[in-house]
């Protein structure tokens, strides 16, 4: 599939070489057209540079991987408040948490719900942002493949998301609808103060084997 991404930085460049090399098309757009020229090269065969007004109308899915401070900004770069992005799926990988304190930067909500408001009509996914761009591509044991949380109301959407994350060698886990992305955006905030404590976030939680649970539905809000 054709995949946009809306950033230059190094998670997008990381994610952007895995999914040319799984042979999808990557097109690379940001505020600075000599960043996003210069992220396509690292990227390598497969990725172009576009124009931000072009990016939309070129992709069949669009990865937003900004710093938080300049999701507004990058959101209406791309017409997304002009409904540009309707119909699309729309994967928000932003951390909008206090890289010293963990804590979330909103005092309600969540990036991916900005996403959603600011770009009427996308299908929203949370998802990736847990994980540095150098974690892709895994390529060890596929019983110890990490686990991708992901959130989101449209079905579809959440398919086309995890297809891009099984192409980075991890495993999808669908957690709640897209009222459930804050949750996993202070998931990262705890992962931090876990980090600045000292210790491997990997050890802070339990491990629990799902099969000797009886799983429900998973509520969407």
């Amino acid at each position: 599939m054709n995949v946009g991404i809306l950033g230059t930085g190094g998670l997008a460049v990381a994610l952007g070489r895995v999914w040319a090399a799984a042979g999808h098309a990557v097109l690379v757009t940001g505020r600075n057209p000599d960043h996003a020229r210069d992220a396509a090269q690292r990227i390598g065969s497969g990725a172009q540079a576009v124009a931000a007004e072009e990016l939309a109308r070129s992709v069949v899915v669009v990865v937003i991987a900004v710093a938080w401070e300049g999701l507004d900004a990058a959101v209406e770069l791309i017409a997304g408040p002009q409904g540009s992005l309707a119909g699309m799926t729309v994967i928000d990988c932003t951390n909008p948490v206090d890289f010293a304190t963990g804590a979330h930067k909103t005092r309600s909500g969540s990036s991916a719900e900005t996403v959603a408001r600011l770009a009427p009509g996308a299908h929203v996914v949370k998802a990736l942002h847990l994980f540095a761009g150098a974690s892709w591509p895994y390529t060890a044991a596929p019983q110890a493949a990490p686990v991708v949380a992901i959130c989101g109301d449209e079905q579809a959407a959440l398919e086309v998301t995890a297809e891009l994350i099984a192409d980075l060698g991890a495993k999808s886990a669908v957690v709640g609808g897209l009222a459930s992305a804050r949750q996993a955006e202070e998931a990262a905030g705890f992962v931090m103060r876990v980090v600045a404590a000292g210790f491997n976030p990997r050890l802070a939680v339990p491990d629990v084997d799902p099969s000797q649970f009886d799983h429900g539905p998973v509520a969407t809000d």
